[in-house]
């Protein structure tokens, strides 16, 4: 290991974590100081434990953010895809009701036309004047007929107006949305691919060997976790059987196994979170939100001691996690950038809660 390696990974944290926040908004700052060069004399200092649980812990940091700016990304392309299929429909809508207006106004015409042929003359002058009065009078129903077609015609002319004025309205607002969440996913990517970034940076400093305490580490911290999970005796009160379609959700997710874990994706190559739970439930036939924070709103929640084979499990405060149950304390989930599709404990984060998409 070369000279001051551990003053490196120390400067690393920090100039990540100076990255990350530069990132933000309207952040200010001023000119950087020189970063000191360390001494070719210096003595070898090893890059310990603790000098590791630093880098792990703003891994995750920076990882669980990025999960966040991803389900912000992945909400506003949903709503995109919505808006721009509304926007569609009420083209289609726009294009039939002046297809209409037009043939109104035909027809408006044409009885405007035959009135003025008439002379415009009232009822009684008609009769009157009339060569055959009886004629006049077996026709007289059919003109108070016409008369009404004629009411009505203009009354179906001016809806038909009203409501030409309002999907053209209609279509107005949805396009303001729409540039709003397209707004929306750029900023969202911007921070995603930023906060990846700077996590991939900072496990560029470490070497080889570094790396590979880093993942024990991590390892063990997973470990931890569950087995407190475990000792809580909550496997105990577990004896949920899977539904049909909970059965049909574990088997796509199980046939997922060692893809790769990319942000904002719903397979077949690669998934995010999310994009896999999501696609799982769409094969069995049962269609939920896209994003963990919105299956966390949306779908009925049931206590751990309930859950079953192919509910979710909804992670950390914020709901940015969701992994799948498959029975005896194990998730499949897609982790994060840099990992695949792969089977967990589901103690081995914080649990927010349970859902059932199947209720």
């Amino acid at each position: 290991m070369g000279a001051g390696r551990r003053a490196l990974i120390t400067t690393a944290i920090t100039v990540v974590c100076a990255v990350t926040v530069l990132a933000a908004p309207g952040t200010a700052f001023a000119s950087p100081s020189p970063t000191p060069t360390p001494s070719a004399t210096a003595s070898p200092t090893p890059v310990t434990n603790k000098d590791l649980e630093a880098v792990r812990a703003k891994l995750d940091d920076l990882y669980h953010d990025a999960a966040v700016a991803t389900d912000a990304y992945n909400a506003a392309e949903e709503q995109t895809r919505k808006q721009s299929a509304q926007i569609v429909e009420l083209a289609k809508k726009i294009v039939k009701g002046q297809e209409k207006l037009d043939e109104l106004k035909d027809r408006a015409g044409a009885a405007a036309r035959s009135q003025y042929r008439t002379g415009g003359l009232p009822d009684e002058a008609q009769l009157i004047l009339s060569d055959n009065p009886q004629a006049f009078l077996d026709g007289a129903g059919r003109i108070l007929q016409g008369q009404r077609a004629t009411k009505g015609l203009i009354a179906e002319l001016t809806r038909t107006q009203d409501d030409l004025k309002q999907y053209t309205a209609d279509a107005s607002a949805q396009w303001q949305l729409l540039e709003k969440n397209r707004q929306a996913k750029a900023a969202a990517k911007k921070t995603v691919t930023t906060q990846i970034a700077a996590a991939e940076k900072l496990e560029s400093q470490l070497e080889k060997k570094e790396k590979e305490r880093l993942a024990k580490l991590e390892q063990q911290a997973a470990l931890k976790a569950q087995t407190a999970w475990l000792d809580s005796g909550v496997l105990k009160d577990i004896s949920g059987k899977a539904s049909a379609e909970g059965k049909a959700a574990v088997a796509y997710a199980t046939a997922q196994l060692g893809k790769p874990y990319e942000w904002g994706a719903e397979g077949p190559k690669s998934y995010d979170c999310s994009g896999l739970t999501s696609q799982a439930w769409a094969s069995a036939g049962d269609p939920i939100p896209r994003t963990s924070q919105e299956q966390w709103k949306q779908l009925k929640h049931v206590d751990v001691k309930d859950m079953r084979p192919g509910d979710l499990i909804i992670y950390f405060d914020d709901a940015s996690h969701v992994a799948m149950y498959i029975g005896d304390g194990a998730i499949i989930h897609a982790p994060r950038p840099g990992r695949t599709v792969t089977i967990a404990g589901a103690g081995s984060m914080p649990i927010l809660g349970v859902v059932r998409p199947d209720a």
